[in-house]
């Protein structure tokens, strides 16, 4: 696919998540503005995936383990065709499809309800197993954040896939650096999270840039280490795209204003 289709559909994802945050006066854009370009590459690009026959038993699975980041789900959902853009409308209501962290009793294309840090990650590496088991020839990504890595669950999910031998599992991490408390360094530093995925078994590879698609694709289409499970470090910008959130903590949680998405919509034209 063109690479500038998917800059396009990137930068669409990124006025979805303004506009539905904006509406409900609520949500992650912070976390969802980083993460997005990894979401657009991943269903427009890599996996089996197909909105006319969303529950394929041979689709590939996404787990958004850092289930806060709904926002770029739903929006990169709506662009591959799963729901209409009005459900946006919707966002975080009761009974709304869209909920604030992905349930995939109501949300069309989400494979695992997340939001508790850490249990997708694990969900991830169940589905993993099973497909070994029985012979599923799909492959599982879920999308880690680097907040949610201080979880000790996420360490055990880790050791469990690696000792499963699980190459059909791809764990990617949004490092943005920033969490809902401050930087990483400051509430619980990481120290060097490459060493700890490859000491936990891991096939690792770094992304220098995670909010350049092009660099965003080679890891993705790099071929697997056979009997590895593989981990992406990705490093992005929190908030990326939008001027006044970039690398702004206080942007994890906190949903623009009618002027300030106004802003950002002008800003995401072009």
């Amino acid at each position: 696919m063109d690479i500038q289709y998917l800059k396009d559909q990137a930068r669409q994802v990124r006025r979805d998540i303004i506009t539905m945050t904006a509406k409900a006066g609520a949500g992650h854009p912070g976390g969802s503005l980083s993460c997005t370009d990894l979401l657009v590459a991943l269903y427009f690009e890599i996996m089996n995936v197909d909105p006319a026959d969303e529950k394929k038993p041979d689709r590939d699975r996404f787990v958004l383990s850092k289930g806060h980041a709904a926002p770029a789900l739903y929006g990169t959902l709506c662009e591959r065709g799963y729901f209409g853009r009005e459900e946006f409308d919707h966002f975080r209501q009761l009974h709304g499809m869209l909920q604030g962290h992905p349930d995939i009793k109501k949300c069309p294309g989400v494979d695992a309800s997340t939001g508790s840090l850490g249990q997708g990650i694990s969900i991830a590496v169940g589905m993993a197993l099973g497909a070994k088991h029985t012979g599923n020839p799909c492959h599982v990504y879920t999308l880690i954040g680097d907040g949610e890595s201080q979880e000790g669950l996420v360490w055990e999910a880790s050791m469990a896939a690696a000792h499963y031998k699980l190459d059909n599992l791809t764990v990617i991490l949004d490092y943005n650096g920033m969490q809902i408390d401050g930087t990483n360094d400051e509430v619980m530093s990481l120290g060097d999270i490459r060493a700890k995925a490859e000491a936990f078994g891991y096939d690792v590879l770094e992304i220098a840039d995670g909010n350049d698609m092009q660099q965003v694709l080679d890891a993705l289409r790099t071929p697997a280490c056979p009997g590895k499970p593989r981990y992406i470090l990705m490093h992005t910008l929190k908030g990326k795209g939008v001027s006044y959130m970039e690398g702004q903590v206080g942007w994890h949680g906190k949903a623009p204003n009618a002027e300030q998405a106004e802003q950002a919509l002008k800003e995401l034209e072009d």
